[in-house]
């Protein structure tokens, strides 16, 4: 799985052309599957997500979570995080996972976020999605679990 990690002071989200929340300070995360995640990458990559200590301390040093600064978290499903652009100009898919596979792994990440009690909104997936936010820093932070598991974490 594959995520990418924004910090924000501000972001909505628009869902087929209907309002679908907004939030203050948080993340705004972007979240990729291939064929072969399971639970067990949907429930790394959440809790690396939620845990993450990007907000700054009262020593202005990047060392506190969502939860110390009361943060919401709005997750998205992306398919196009797998993006292969090595051939030609037009990406291809094919790393990415199909929906059967892709959604019951994405709904496992949704869980294990609400299972920590963080403030949360989800776009719809497969529908199209428009985000606003303001990236806070720049923060913005890629997290793929094929290196991070690698690394025996």
């Amino acid at each position: 799985m594959r995520a990418v990690i924004t910090r924000v002071s501000r972001a909505s989200i628009t869902i087929n052309g209907v309002p679908g929340g907004a939030m203050d300070k948080g993340f705004v995360v972007l979240v990729g599957v291939k064929p072969e995640d399971t639970e067990k990458e949907a429930a790394y990559l959440a809790k690396k997500c939620a845990e993450l200590r990007v907000f700054e301390d009262e020593n202005g040093k990047m060392n506190k979570a969502l939860a110390d600064v009361g943060g919401t978290m709005m997750v998205v499903s992306n398919f196009t995080l797998y993006a292969d652009c090595s051939h030609g100009r037009r990406p291809d898919f094919f790393r990415a996972a199909k929906p059967d596979i892709a959604i019951p792994v994405y709904e496992h990440f949704l869980k294990e976020i609400r299972a920590r009690e963080i403030p949360l909104i989800t776009g719809e997936f497969g529908a199209d999605m428009a985000i606003d936010h303001v990236n806070d820093g720049p923060v913005t932070i890629l997290m793929d679990t094929d290196l991070m598991l690698k690394k025996g974490e």
